[in-house]
């Protein structure tokens, strides 16, 4: 009765023994299993590995600042992997203070005939570089690198700057098993903390230690002890459709919220949005140039001469903003604004741009307001209080009757009530003056669409001819706008390039306005078709919406951002010759995206000598959750398999 319990307990003991990791990722020692091992199971792509980072930070009891201690053990598991034997450490300056760094050290480890090597970092093989006025790069490359080398080092950074503690990374561009970080924060500061990233702690412990810090007169401070730690970390893959990785990136942020002297004085840092909007208000760059008179009465005079509606007013100041003043590219959110100096130049930055804006509607009785917001290569914004340092840009919300659109007189292709993609961030902070400021969603008031039609003929020659009419709406049509009205020729040229064996005859571009809603094409073509046997193949989709599938990881974990709700449209109908037999056309294929958030149909038929042929895709949310990606993964797919592998075969009749 005793041997069955005897095998159960020997295949759980050498099931144990298997799954454990032949890498030290306890401490900084390298062992033999960091050197003997080249590959890490849990993503064979990777080309170095982190087995192991700590790092400890302090308020050093003598000098007052923050002293950072970093340790850090990397595995190189092939060529690719060499670029994580350079390392470039970060310090900035602001003239009277400065970041330092000391006690470098740095070690490369390999194992070169059974035996284990190591080489030590000199002093003279580490440099200093000025990068610009406030930032100098500390650089040091390791030497005697091979595959399966272990590098190993660790240096104490030193900082002023206590209104920023020391973030911490625990996710990058390699996968990490461990990674640590303890803080020590005196009772005099106290910080808003941030966990940032879905990837979740393994420790979060925290105690007090008292009496950490000492003031004068025997002033005595406790510390708030914390040891944050992750395990088995993947590495961060950047994949199209997101906002900028720092978004997602797992790591602990922080921000100064007061600071207690031991003197008694108390200094708050982070404020109520009350506080902020009283000096948003009476600041000289941002709340007093709402109040300036544009000085641009008699242009809107003449602009506005016989217009009573509303709307028609902001739609023909919209334009006049739009069509006169020119962006500068600098977007000078809060500092060096000046409503004067753009209408003096006729150029400035976003910011000037827009106030202006907001200045010419208000003057015309038009509820206008001003909108802070974060790019979507600037990051989220922070709700739960607020950091003006989150915001990059701005833009104005107009109201008229029960409907509000958003607007930037910036780029000169934007239609009313659009503003660019970059400005699709999810939040934005509405300024008022009077009640107070809210936050209200970015989002675009329409679909953005592409629809393909094609009306096409097979003659008795074997050569395909007809239309082809394009349309395209909101965020598909800008790039399209923005190429065609930049050099019309080169744009004409691209779909001549574009088609290898279909001959172009005409193309025209039918929509004039640069800055209207839509973008309309038509084309006309003729594509000679070969014959195989009595057989004709002809593959139904002439132009593409995607060459290959967006999405390629096994998995991830941050949302798919689109930014926008779209749709796509292929329309299809072939007029065959009498000559011709239809023998074969695709088959019909209906998919749905979870919860009805996304629909893929697809669906052809034969009607005398017609072929008509009909696919339409759309998803109805902007951004899905890291939980869609594998069914958006399999609808993407689906789609490319669609259009490169259906196929419509004729013959020749006897």
């Amino acid at each position: 009765m005793k041997q069955p319990t005897l095998t159960i307990l020997f295949l759980f003991f050498s099931f144990y023994l298997f799954s454990q990791s032949p890498f030290n990722s306890v401490d900084l020692n390298v062992t033999k299993g960091d050197l003997e091992t080249n590959i890490y199971p849990n993503d064979t792509t990777a080309n170095a590995l982190m087995l192991y980072e700590y790092g400890k930070s302090y308020v050093n009891k003598n000098t007052y600042k923050l002293n950072t201690e970093i340790t850090k053990k990397i595995k190189i598991l092939n060529k690719k992997g060499f670029g994580n034997a350079t390392i470039t450490i970060h310090l900035y300056n602001d003239k009277s203070n400065q970041e330092d760094i000391k006690n470098i050290q740095a070690t490369v480890y390999n194992l070169e005939n059974g035996k284990v090597t190591k080489v030590k970092l000199k002093k003279n093989e580490v440099f200093r570089e000025t990068y610009d006025e406030h930032n100098t790069l500390v650089k040091f490359t390791f030497p005697n690198i091979k595959e399966g080398s272990v590098i190993t080092y660790s240096y104490t950074l030193t900082s002023p700057y206590m209104f920023k503690y020391k973030s911490w990374e625990f996710q990058g561009d390699i996968p990490k098993l461990y990674s640590e970080y303890e803080t020590s924060i005196p009772g005099n500061w106290e910080y808003n903390i941030k966990l940032v990233g879905s990837q979740k702690l393994v420790k979060n412990d925290s105690h007090i230690e008292p009496n950490c810090l000492s003031g004068a007169r025997g002033a005595y401070s406790g510390c708030a002890v914390s040891t944050y730690a992750m395990e088995n970390i993947p590495a961060f893959v950047e994949e199209d459709y997101m906002t900028t990785k720092e978004n997602y990136l797992a790591r602990i942020d922080y921000e100064l919220k007061t600071f207690k002297g031991f003197d008694g004085s108390i200094n708050n840092y982070t404020k109520s949005w009350k506080t902020v909007d009283h000096e948003l208000k009476t600041d000289k760059d941002i709340g007093r140039q709402f109040l300036k008179n544009s000085g641009l009465s008699d242009e809107m005079t003449n602009l506005l001469s016989g217009i009573d509606s509303p709307l028609d007013k902001a739609l023909l100041i919209y334009k006049y903003v739009q069509e006169n003043f020119r962006w500068n590219k600098k977007y000078n959110l809060f500092k060096d604004v000046s409503v004067k100096d753009l209408i003096k130049n006729k150029s400035g930055c976003v910011s000037e741009i827009n106030i202006l804006l907001h200045n010419l509607l208000n003057e015309q009785g038009i509820d206008a307001k001003p909108v802070l917001l974060s790019t979507r290569g600037n990051g989220f914004v922070t709700k739960l209080y607020p950091v003006l340092s989150d915001f990059n840009y701005l833009i104005v919300q107009v109201n008229i009757g029960r409907e509000s659109f958003l607007l930037d007189a910036t780029d000169e292709f934007l239609d009313f009530g659009e503003i660019p993609f970059k400005c699709l961030n999810r939040d934005g902070r509405l300024l008022d003056f009077d009640k107070g400021s809210e936050w209200i969603e970015i989002s675009p008031r329409k679909n953005s669409v592409i629809v393909q039609s094609l009306d096409l003929k097979l003659d008795t020659d074997n050569v395909l001819s007809g239309n082809i009419n394009l349309r395209s709406t909101g965020y598909h049509a800008l790039p399209n706008k923005k190429k065609f009205h930049s050099n019309r020729d080169d744009y004409y040229d691209s779909y001549f390039k574009k088609f290898e064996d279909i001959e172009i005859i005409n193309h025209e571009v039918t929509t004039q306005n640069k800055s209207d809603y839509e973008f309309l094409e038509n084309l006309e073509i003729s594509y000679p078709l070969n014959e195989s046997g009595n057989k004709i193949y002809i593959n139904p989709f002439l132009l593409k919406f995607f060459s290959q599938n967006p999405f390629k990881l096994q998995e991830r974990n941050y949302p798919i951002d689109f930014g926008f709700n779209d749709s796509f449209m292929y329309k299809l109908q072939i007029q065959v010759a009498d000559d011709l037999d239809i023998l074969e056309i695709p088959e019909n294929f209906t998919i749905s995206l979870p919860n009805n958030t996304g629909t893929l149909i697809f669906n052809s038929k034969k009607e005398d000598n017609n072929v008509m042929l009909y696919l339409k895709f759309d998803f109805k949310e902007s951004i899905y959750g890291p939980e869609y990606y594998k069914s958006l993964k399999v609808f993407f797919g689906k789609i490319v398999d669609i259009q490169h592998n259906s196929l419509i075969v004729l013959e020749k009749k006897s």
